[in-house]
């Protein structure tokens, strides 16, 4: 009986130490789960590369900059929109919530903008999400001063915020629109033409 039940704690043992093995060998020793949870400005740049259809230097340096003042974005999303203003405006978009350890999400996204702004664009958007504590966090308002100019083939970064969580939409887009506006998006589960 008592080869038995040292046979049996020997396979216990060796069960459990190569389970604790495998989980060691997923988990880099001395990185922070959290730190696992980001996304690198490499992978940020080959994501949009791929989604813009382009590998440009200009891409790489909005991306650069973004990092350099958030740090590694925990998500991203990748979307399109349109809008179009004459000092009061509207903007429209659509695309998927990515994250390394909390699934996709589709998300749709609509706001007003208000203040020197006019003429129209359609992009190709992608957000930097940063601070983000769940997929579920993004449905809310963020606000934030958009001051940019969109020229046919042309970058443009802003920031928006809401509860410690920066989105940071970088958008290349066809169009003309040009000046300054307060300006908020609104993300929903769901699309809806009401931007309030």
């Amino acid at each position: 009986m008592r080869v038995v039940l040292r046979n049996i704690a020997l396979v216990l043992f060796a069960t459990g130490l190569g389970i604790q093995l495998a989980a060691s060998q997923d988990q880099p020793s001395g990185q922070d789960p959290a730190v696992r949870s980001r996304f690198s400005s490499q992978e940020i740049i080959d994501k949009g590369h791929r989604f813009f259809g382009t590998v440009s230097r200009e891409l790489a340096t909005v991306v650069e900059k973004a990092t350099s003042q958030w740090g590694q974005p925990n998500g991203y999303i990748l979307g399109e929109e349109g809008g179009g203003a004459f000092i009061a405006g509207l903007r429209y978009g659509e695309g998927s919530l990515y994250t390394k350890n909390a699934g996709d999400l589709r998300v749709y996204w609509q706001g007003p903008s208000l203040g020197f702004d006019w003429g129209g664009d359609a992009a190709r958007t992608m957000m930097l999400v940063y601070n983000l504590p769940s997929t579920g966090a993004v449905y809310q308002r963020f606000a934030g001063v958009d001051g940019s100019a969109y020229l046919v083939g042309g970058f443009g970064m802003t920031a928006l915020t809401a509860n410690n969580i920066v989105v940071v939409p970088i958008r290349s887009g066809v169009g003309l629109r040009l000046g300054a506006s307060v300006s908020y998006l609104k993300f929903t589960p769901e699309p809806t033409w009401n931007p309030f």
